[in-house]
């Protein structure tokens, strides 16, 4: 111990900081810069402040908090702790540490903490490095714990070990672990004194390191032994080296092309169940709670008329909105009638986006995704209250959701490609990166964003795909980084223009389709399974469907031999051309609508059915009817009927009966969540070193020559002669400064000219042209 070196201020230690220290201080520790501090007086007053040193704690990995628990502890060594706490030696640190360090590593996490200013160095330097360092007195608050846990009694112990010594305690002991381990690590018990009963559960608890002391009446679980209680996998304090995330030297299980085609395979199956989802909603629109969110029941409606899971709906839901795709609003369609005013449906964007290209259609969701301010698997759960939580809701908002999920998926970027990674190593991974969100980042979590990342094709197989690896490292405000579409495009399959048509009325399609081809595949035949082969089944429905659009059976025939690969069957012109001979021979247009049909048996037959008396028929030749409903309303009611009517317009051509589906106004872009902190760039952190920089030479002491030649003096001669003095030889000004509310200041200008009264000069490192009337400068100085 040293405790007679001098207890320098971090004040002190910033002034002397080159300029590239402070600017890595800044970028370091963004919430310094906001608002830009006057001076490197004011900035150790805020890094120094409990709230900002809880945030640099963020940033801090397990060996680093070690240290900082190593440093802490060897001050309350030297006493009473004060508004400044040490010195403390590197060898008082390695010794706490021991072995489970290498010093080259504790040597970097004190340069670490010197670098952010949690720790400042004291006492003669050598080779400007110091060999003891001060911190202030709010310094614990960058731990992530009350107790030092990495230096406590079960520090050195292996997680067998931490097991059997729970498992070596009574049922009643046991039952206090298992609560803090549930809820709070902290706990309040009148046994934590050190003259307590040895045989009451704390003290037993406390006397075999389950327990921390953290005074007389508080006690903490160690994190330790909450991993290893609550099952997840297990903070090693053994060793403070950070846990293997891979075998990095061994081969790849994967060739990194698997791992990228798998990833498109399961991009492909999203944008098609998308698609399911919008037309889904656009047929049915789902109701918008009271709450404005999108309920549990709708959402299993809609999966069961997908065919999708709910969590896999949820999720769509949360992405598609996310990108203005879904929205809640009034229904611009008049064909339903709905109980809500607002409704959840596509938005008129919708048809826009389905007209993109798949690469960018794959990054619209993936890049919503990593904006997401909620956790879509969360829906469905409960809240502390009991309720359900539902999908959009602000029930589910997190404004830490998108920092949290990069943060999981960064360590994937670090391992070798194509090695698979498992969550439980990853979450060993991330509890020693971030020992601050142990809690949060527990194998739960890790499993649920893994899950959704591989589902978007980002993770494959374990692993980051190309695609993935590179929109991680992507610039936030780059909407189409060109890199990343290239890596999607080339991940995703060559698209096809032909398929196989079957004798059993079926249309196997082995790859994915050009989208125009694709539309009109769709609108001859039912998919029946989808995939990177997919296949088709061709029925009745199925090709009425298609000559509703104004097709002929010529022209649908015509598609099918293009397109396949296979002859087409007898079986296949059998089925289009006998529904194309029944459909159409009966047609209704608008009169407010009229039917006419050239078959007068057929119309007769109309005239006698229930929908006569439905749509209020009346007959006005053998050939021609007439009707007050709509048109769409005679189409659909026919139909329900059994008949095949085709609509025409006024000229007697076809035309498409289709439905677009119900669609709300599209409102712009959702914006991004706005981080806790947001971080600065070198740029930005070099202009804020700039302006303290002036502010300290501005407040610096007064020149003695200055003082002596009468530069204090309110005189206006001896203030314009030195001004003029300043324009002519281009020093810059030190000035004093007293504005129209009484303020006083101080200032270095950089001088342009002198007129009128007024000093017109720049200020250095802020503002330009800047106006100071003579008479209100009360000193000047020249630098």
């Amino acid at each position: 111990m040293s405790p007679d070196l001098p207890l320098r201020g971090l004040a002190d230690d910033l002034a002397g900081r080159s300029d590239d220290a402070l600017t890595a201080l800044l970028i370091a520790r963004p919430d310094l810069a906001s608002p830009p501090p006057r001076g490197t007086g004011v900035l150790a007053q805020r890094a120094l402040s409990a709230a900002s040193v809880a945030l640099a704690g963020e940033g801090l990995d397990l060996l680093a908090v070690a240290v900082l628990e190593a440093f802490l502890d060897a001050a309350d060594a030297l006493g009473e702790r004060k508004e400044l706490l040490g010195p403390v030696g590197r060898d008082e640190i390695v010794q706490r540490i021991g072995k489970r360090a290498l010093r080259a590593d504790v040597d970097a996490r004190i340069e670490t903490l010197v670098t952010r200013g949690l720790l400042w160095g004291t006492g003669p330097a050598k080779r400007g490095k110091y060999a003891h360092w001060i911190g202030g007195a709010h310094l614990p608050a960058a731990l992530p714990w009350r107790a030092h846990n990495l230096l406590g009694p079960i520090s050195g112990l292996d997680p067998t070990e931490i097991r059997e010594r729970i498992e070596s305690v009574d049922d009643r002991p046991r039952e206090l672990l298992t609560t803090l381990a549930q809820g709070s690590a902290l706990g309040r018990s009148r046994d934590a004194a050190p003259d307590a009963d040895p045989a009451a559960p704390v003290p037993t608890l406390l006397s075999l390191g389950l327990l921390a002391r953290i005074d007389e009446q508080t006690v903490e679980l160690p994190p330790q032994v909450g991993q290893v209680l609550r099952g997840e996998p297990p903070l090693v304090t053994r060793t403070l080296r950070e846990p293997a995330l891979t075998d990095q030297d061994g081969p790849g299980r994967f060739d990194a092309s698997a791992v990228d085609a798998a990833g498109a395979g399961e991009v492909l199956e999203l944008l098609r169940h998308a698609g399911d989802l919008i037309d889904a909603l656009g047929s049915a629109p789902a109701a918008m709670l009271r709450s404005g969110g999108l309920g549990i029941r709708e959402l299993r409606r809609l999966a069961k008329t997908t065919a999708l899971s709910v969590t896999r709906v949820g999720m769509l839901v949360e992405v598609l909105a996310k990108q203005r795709l879904l929205d809640a609003g009034p229904p611009d369609s008049a064909q339903h009638d709905y109980l809500a005013e607002d409704v959840f449906a596509p938005t008129t964007a919708v048809d826009a986006w389905a007209h993109q290209g798949t690469d960018r259609r794959w990054l619209g969701m993936a890049r919503a995704w990593l904006e997401l301010p909620r956790r879509p698997w969360q829906i469905g759960d409960t809240d502390r209250d009991g309720n359900t939580l539902a999908a959009l809701s602000a029930e589910l908002f997190d404004a830490t959701a998108a920092a949290s999920r990069r943060m999981i998926l960064a360590p994937l970027a670090d391992a070798a490609p194509a090695h698979p990674v498992t969550a439980e190593s990853l979450t060993a991974v991330l509890g020693w990166r971030h020992p601050r969100q142990l809690r949060r980042m527990n194998l739960n979590t890790v499993s649920q964003t893994l899950r959704e990342a591989t589902e978007l094709g980002l993770v494959a197989h374990g692993s980051l795909t190309t695609a993935g690896r590179l929109l991680l490292a992507a610039a936030p405000d780059d909407d189409a980084p060109s890199d990343v579409l290239t890596a999607m495009t080339g991940s995703l399959p060559e698209l096809i223009d032909y398929f196989l048509v079957q004798a059993d009325l079926t249309v196997v399609v082995p790859g994915p389709l050009e989208p125009d081809t694709a539309d009109r595949l769709r609108l001859l035949a039912d998919l029946e399974s989808g995939g990177a082969a997919s296949m088709y089944r061709v029925t009745d429905d199925s090709v009425r469907r298609a000559l509703d659009t104004g097709r002929s059976s010529a022209e649908i025939s015509a598609f099918l031999q293009e397109h396949s690969r296979t002859p087409v069957p007898q079986s296949m012109s059998y089925l289009i051309d006998d529904v194309a001979r029944r459909h159409g021979t009966l047609r209704a247009g608008v009169a407010s609508s009229f039917i006419r049909c050239d078959d007068t048996a057929t119309l007769t037959e109309v005239l006698r059915s229930d929908a006569a008396a439905d749509l209020a028929l009346r007959a006005l030749a053998p050939t021609v009817a007439v009707s007050a409903a709509p048109l769409r309303d005679v189409i659909d009611r026919l139909q329900a009927a059994g008949f095949a009517p085709a609509g025409e317009d006024s000229s007697g051509a076809l035309i498409d009966l289709r439905s677009r589906g119900v669609r709300v106004p599209a409102r712009g872009a959702a914006s991004s969540p706005a981080p806790r902190r947001s971080a600065i760039g070198p740029g930005q952190a070099q202009a804020v070193v700039s302006r303290m920089r002036t502010a300290d030479r501005a407040a610096g002491p007064i020149a003695a020559t200055a003082a002596a030649s009468g530069a204090s003096a309110v005189e206006g001669e001896t203030v314009s002669t030195l001004i003029q003095l300043a324009l002519r030889t281009g020093r810059r000004l030190r000035i004093g400064y007293v504005d129209a509310q009484g303020a006083a200041s101080r200032h270095v200008l950089h001088a342009r000219s002198l007129a009128a009264g007024q000093l017109v000069a720049d200020e250095e490192g802020g503002d330009e042209e800047l106006r100071f009337p003579l008479h209100r400068i009360t000193r000047v100085e020249l630098l």
